[in-house]
């Protein structure tokens, strides 16, 4: 699985059910690398380039070994996915030719407005049902339980998508997992989220270390 830079993709995270970012239970892939930087992203850990990388195979068959288990959905976030752009087009066509993967939405999160996308990786708009795009302006919050700020535009692709990403999306929510000795937080917290969860956490014993907000 791992090799040369080359080699596949670079991977920051796998995760399994991911229920924050999109609808239903979801396989989460987090890329590893970021060109462009937010300020005040929450996952500064993954903007270093991926030293070693994953063969776009095994991320493949990682998702399929999730499929039976009440799957209803993919969700491709980073990092920024399309600095990778050539390999995450390589997984996307690896699983959707897997049959057991075939009622699988995908949403991909992407940094790069969506017009950049339409000119520049129409490759990868062919493989995925839904896009999450635009920078985070960490002054500009929004309300939407999927997305980081107002500027950010969720775009359906397929029928798919506008069946299962249209109506309710349900109160915004946080998923905290522990994993390596580390916690893991998934979704797309609210302004005084981060420092309400520390709170809670020292309440009960639990002291962070250095955290990707604040790297």
């Amino acid at each position: 699985m791992v090799g040369d830079p080359d080699a596949g993709l670079g991977i920051s995270r796998l995760h399994f059910p991911v229920q924050t970012l999109g609808p239903g239970r979801r396989a989460g892939i987090w890329l590893q690398g970021c060109s462009i930087g937010c300020a005040g992203c929450l996952s500064r850990d993954t903007w270093t380039p991926a030293v070693v990388t994953t063969a776009t195979a095994a991320v493949a068959d990682w998702v399929e070994r999730n499929a039976d288990d009440g799957m209803t959905g993919i969700t491709v976030s980073g990092g920024e996915p399309l600095d990778q752009a050539a390999r995450l087009a390589e997984l996307l066509g690896d699983l959707r030719c897997r049959p057991r993967l075939a009622g699988q939405d995908i949403l991909l999160y992407t940094g790069y407005a969506f017009g950049v996308l339409a000119r520049r990786h129409r490759a990868v708009l062919a493989l995925v049902d839904a896009v999450i795009s635009g920078r985070y302006v960490q002054s500009r919050p929004s309300v939407h339980p999927w997305m980081g700020s107002a500027n950010q535009v969720l775009t359906l692709l397929t029928p798919r998508a506008r069946q299962r990403f249209t109506g309710p999306t349900g109160p915004r929510q946080l998923q905290v997992s522990a994993d390596g000795g580390r916690l893991w937080l998934t979704g797309v917290p609210a302004r005084g989220d981060l420092e309400r969860l520390e709170e809670l956490l020292g309440e009960r014993g639990v002291r962070l270390g250095d955290v990707s907000w604040r790297a």
